[in-house]
């Protein structure tokens, strides 16, 4: 089950490095693990993920885009994006045990990803944000209530979500959230996952039923 923080690299935002970043919030509890890196060379999405797969042991670690490098570490799956591979070609190649993600902008996206046997659906972006430059329009938390009416995947909430809008991000039935500034820019990042992190354990008093 993906719950929680969810954790997503980058590179540019990083102050210790990426792999220091990743190893921090494993220590941190953190589930899963999403590997993005946009500028870089196979060669070195290769190498960098490599090492990645030995820390996250006691994570899933989740390669953005890119199949074959998934393919080539052994990763536990891939998260793909409305202009990656077609869901079910990545599943044909990754198979029906790996994990696949795939981000969502409304409605129909997510019925068809659903459809499709998805493992989970990425809603991006919630609000309006700078770490993703091709992300679009923000879609705000009614498209998460809108999507927890029908899908029974897990849900996660990517995209401008800092601690004062997490609460409402839960509160409208994501399962996850990634908040890549508000750890990546914080002086005491370990301390940040761990605040988000608890705010899933408070989850029964932000949602009446869960």
């Amino acid at each position: 089950m993906i719950r929680g923080y969810y954790f997503i690299t980058d590179s540019a935002l990083s102050r210790a490095g990426v792999l220091d970043d990743v190893s921090l919030a494993v220590k941190c509890g953190v589930g899963v693990v999403q590997y993005r890196e946009k500028n870089a060379s196979t060669k070195i999405l290769f190498e960098e993920a490599s090492r990645l797969r030995e820390i996250c042991r006691n994570a899933a670690l989740i390669i953005n885009d890119r199949i074959d490098i998934a393919l080539a570490v052994s990763a536990d799956g891939a998260h793909i994006g409305q202009d990656d591979m077609p869901l079910d070609e990545a599943r044909r190649l990754l198979g029906k045990d790996k994990i696949i993600g795939v981000t969502v902008h409304n409605e129909d996206e997510a019925r068809a990803a659903e459809r499709l046997g998805a493992d989970y659906l990425g809603i991006s972006p919630v609000f309006a944000t700078s770490t993703k430059k091709d992300a679009g329009a923000s879609c705000g938390i009614e498209l998460i209530k809108r999507i927890r009416s029908f899908s029974k995947l897990p849900l996660v909430a990517i995209g401008g979500i800092n601690f004062d809008n997490a609460r409402e991000v839960i509160s409208a039935g994501a399962d996850a959230l990634c908040a890549i500034s508000a750890v990546a820019s914080s002086s005491d990042p370990a301390g940040a996952i761990r605040r988000f992190q608890k705010l899933f354990q408070l989850a029964p008093q932000l949602v009446p039923g869960i």
